[in-house]
């Protein structure tokens, strides 16, 4: 390949195309994507469906260990379950309550950062105050705040039915602040250029403004921030499932399955956590190396390749 094609190529495809470190952590992060995704088709059962568990075959080792069974590739749990289609379905889990409140996050922190940075004044001002007020609650007392309301209402039964939607709400409401600010600096940058004021010249509305021309100038750094926050969103629900409130242990996430086990550990059952403690691990190790890179690749100065 010449210079010629080298300069034609996007900077962002060709960076990535010579550093290992992010091909690798892509291929891997696509690997548990997929898995996950096809969790349904490819595992050996379903740990949902209590027809297919017998507490007969609870705390059997992996099928290299003494008493290991190949039909349990990676031994049992202590209710009978696959590990590996445990591990499969918890994943999946996982990922899912970590995508929807990070879009959660998104959603409200751009649309404060955004308003704030661009009308500036008094609004900008108490809505700060508002995500300084957030930002010093911690997301374990607002888990356990959220928790104990929607027990009260709706009662502790119907708590599994909805611990998916739950956890979405509090991880989402606890991490929002950090999109705020981040596209608030952005936008206060971007309201002092050329375009903008040309904008505003020619008589276009403000929401029109912000939405059409600032926003879209603005969103570089949210790329960067929510390959961390899924991370983040990934860790923040294992942290709650391990408290006990999280997602119960009928419908297993790693943060459940790592909880479950924990007390086994001692008496020899050590899979039961460390496997799924190695997924969690890989999975957020793979998703913060790729946005070490893309913080990097978006600020050329810092990039090494």
């Amino acid at each position: 390949m010449t210079k010629f094609q080298k300069f034609k190529e996007s900077y962002f495809l060709y960076s990535f195309k010579h550093d290992w470190v992010a091909i690798t952590s892509f291929v891997v992060l696509l690997t548990l994507l997929i898995l996950a995704v096809a969790a349904p088709w490819i595992a050996p059962m379903n740990p949902y469906d209590a027809q297919t568990i017998d507490i007969m075959n609870s705390g059997i080792p992996p099928m290299w260990s003494d008493g290991g069974d190949p039909q349990f590739p990676l031994g049992t749990d202590n209710m009978g379950r696959d590990m590996l289609s445990t591990m499969l379905y918890g994943l999946r889990t996982s990922i899912m309550i970590a995508g929807c409140a990070v879009l959660l996050q998104a959603g409200i922190g751009i649309l404060v950062g955004l308003t704030a940075g661009f009308l500036g004044g008094k609004i900008d001002a108490l809505l700060m105050r508002i995500a300084d007020i957030q930002f010093s609650f911690p997301y374990l007392m607002v888990a356990i705040f959220i928790s104990a309301i929607f027990q009260v209402v709706f009662g502790v039964g119907s708590y599994e039915k909805l611990a998916v939607p739950l956890l979405i709400v509090i991880i989402g409401l606890s991490e929002w602040p950090m999109y705020a600010r981040t596209i608030r600096s952005s936008v206060i940058g971007e309201v002092k250029k050329e375009y903008v004021e040309a904008a505003r010249v020619i008589g276009l509305p403000r929401l029109t403004i912000m939405m059409r021309h600032v926003l879209p100038n603005s969103l570089t750094s949210v790329m960067v921030i929510s390959t961390i926050q899924v991370a983040n969103a990934v860790m923040s629900e294992a942290a709650l499932s391990f408290l006990g409130l999280g997602m119960p242990v009928t419908k297993p996430s790693l943060g459940s399955l790592i909880q479950s086990g924990f007390e086994f550990i001692f008496s020899g059952s050590w899979w039961i956590t460390v496997f799924p403690g190695i997924w969690l691990v890989v999975f957020v190790l793979v998703i913060n190396l790729l946005g070490d890179w893309v913080r990097d690749v978006m600020n050329p100065k810092l990039y090494k390749g």
